[in-house]
């Protein structure tokens, strides 16, 4: 794989993912097939990004019907399908990569080979994703028009889905076909996706970059230093509407004030057929020590108040385009089908 590193397999019966929280200085994969940990993982954001979430949650319930009592069947996919429910909000290709599986586990509940049954549909949803960011970077040549300088907002590669990427995915394909020159990555406090998890990937491919914090990236615009900005999404509404990282909405709107294009890569898997506007979305808190500290250290008193929204809603209005593994979208959206 390119720059020697993944997000995540299966091999021997366990899922092997990189513990992204240790990154950029340490590269430690952990091997488990323990529903509770994968759970875990995911909370801890040990394992992040809304394409890479479902991955996981398919491979978790799968190993759910792995070496059991066939008494037991309906009890154990029961609490690993509520347990692995449970763990983020907002990102909505958990929740289609778990219900893709209920109907699979469903339709094959007495099955004596309901493992391997769930397993294959497992791999087809990570195999399926590898596809759609290859597609996805594709179509997003046509965004380019000529070679560009790229403002970036925390992490859509590798680390974030089954594949290369989805706004990663774009610039890394742009990078190859000689159409991106440099990546502005804003830091993306308060964990800092964008400094600990991007720059990793974009040095890791050769890609030319600077790190810059998220309340810069007003002057850079300002200066006439970026050509357009692309992010990922955890969730699309049917009109359009895209919840991703908080200081995602901050760039749509700066974008929209210097007439600089702002675009959003996604599959198809991100749009939630059931909602029609960002309204709906659950917006996902994060615990205040996130603001408070930083990799633990303090860095102010514990007894402040902190705001911490993992997530905000761009409205549709303010969005360029939407790169899909389908085509690219322009505003008005309408994902009804």
């Amino acid at each position: 794989m390119t720059g020697g590193y993944f997000s995540i397999k299966f091999q021997d019966d366990n899922v092997i993912f990189l513990d992204q929280t240790k990154l950029p200085f340490e590269e430690i994969y952990v091997q488990t097939d323990n529903v509770d940990r994968l759970a875990v993982a995911i909370e801890r954001l040990e394992v992040r990004g809304a394409p890479l979430i479902g991955i996981t949650a398919a491979y978790a319930l799968a190993l759910s019907q792995k070496s059991i009592n066939p008494r037991d069947t309906r009890l154990k996919f029961d609490e690993a399908y509520l347990r692995i429910k449970r763990t983020r909000p907002t990102a909505v290709n958990l929740f289609i990569a778990l219900d893709r599986v209920r109907k699979t586990y469903e339709e094959n509940k007495t099955s004596i080979d309901i493992y391997q049954i769930l397993l294959s549909e497992a791999k087809k949803i990570h195999q399926e994703d590898i596809d759609k960011c290859r597609k996805i970077g594709e179509n997003g040549l046509l965004i380019f028009k000529k070679k560009s300088t790229v403002l970036t907002h925390c992490n859509t590669g590798k680390l974030a889905t089954g594949g290369d990427g989805t706004a990663f995915s774009v610039i890394k394909n742009g990078f190859e076909k000689g159409l991106v020159e440099f990546v502005c990555a804003g830091e993306t406090r308060p964990l800092l996706q964008g400094s600990r998890l991007t720059a990793f990937e974009l040095e890791r491919n050769g890609i030319p970059f600077a790190l810059h914090t998220d309340s810069m990236a007003a002057v850079l615009m300002q200066q006439c230093k970026i050509d357009f900005v692309i992010t990922g999404a955890d969730r699309i509404a049917l009109n359009g509407d895209s919840a991703n990282k908080v200081g995602t909405y901050n760039l749509a709107v700066l974008c929209n004030y210097h007439n600089i294009p702002f675009y959003i890569a996604a599959p198809t898997t991100t749009i939630d057929r059931n909602i029609a506007a960002g309204a709906d979305i659950e917006i996902e808190f994060r615990n205040k020590n996130e603001i408070l500290s930083v990799n633990g250290i303090p860095v102010t008193p514990e007894n402040y108040q902190a705001f911490c929204p993992s997530f905000d809603v761009t409205p549709s209005h303010l969005i360029s385009g939407i790169i899909t593994e389908e085509k690219v979208h322009f505003f008005p959206y309408n994902f009804i089908q």
